[in-house]
């Protein structure tokens, strides 16, 4: 499983990330971008421009991706039925809740989500405590930079997000899926959950040292999660 504290503040948690999502390193060292700047200096003009803009682009999301406090970013590449290959992006990131019980936060837009009143949201049952879903379809970013690189682009992506109230902390844990493959949103959107499923505040390797003395059928907590949603 993943732990998804990067730095000291606590509680930690962690999950668990399914087969086909390779994480993006949001705190590369700085020797690593030294080497590959002096990696890019030995390549021919062309394929160092090209690389250059790509290690500034990479720059540029890790830059954003740590301002909003996005803690894991993961790209998902899977097999799709007409033989090509189907894209997604997802997330990990915290969101304080100004002081407010993020249990109350969220049992409010659960409550909000079970009266009908939010379309396109509702609450969910996790074994880490209660958190609601949201999804929806939105129009695709466009780059301002490059205008003529928007007519390969999708025109809309689907959004799925699923929150969840850290325990004793007014802060929420925020789980997002993003995809430009449309007709796949149902299956993205049981990856996502899968994932949320496996949340956990209690250390798996603890869970997997308590479980150890206990008879296979009576498996439970974080290692059963994991077991259950990813094999």
């Amino acid at each position: 499983m993943t732990n998804a504290s990067q730095d000291t503040r606590k509680p930690s948690f962690w999950y668990g990330l399914p087969v086909g999502y390779v994480s993006l390193d949001l705190h590369p060292p700085a020797e690593r971008l030294m080497e590959i700047v002096h990696q890019l200096r030995g390549l021919p003009d062309q394929q160092r421009d090209e690389a250059d803009r790509a290690l500034r682009l990479y720059a540029g999301i890790v830059s954003l991706l740590n301002t909003n406090r996005v803690q894991e970013c993961a790209l998902g590449v899977h097999p799709d039925d007409s033989g090509g290959f189907t894209t997604s992006v997802f997330t990990v990131s915290t969101m304080s809740t100004a002081g407010n019980s993020a249990k109350l936060v969220v049992a409010g837009l659960a409550g909000s989500a079970a009266d009908g009143r939010n379309e396109g949201m509702r609450p969910l049952e996790l074994p880490c405590g209660v958190g609601f879903l949201s999804e929806k379809r939105s129009p695709a970013p466009r780059s301002s930079r490059r205008p003529e690189s928007g007519d390969a682009a999708p025109s809309h992506i689907w959004q799925g997000t699923v929150a969840v109230a850290v325990p004793s902390a007014p802060e929420l844990i925020v789980l997002q899926m993003v995809t430009p493959d449309l007709d796949s949103a149902d299956a993205y959107r049981d990856i996502l959950l899968g994932i949320a499923r496996t949340l956990t505040f209690t250390d798996p390797a603890r869970a997997v040292a308590l479980d150890e003395d206990r008879e296979p059928e009576a498996l439970n907590g974080a290692a059963a999660a994991m077991r259950n949603d990813f094999g």
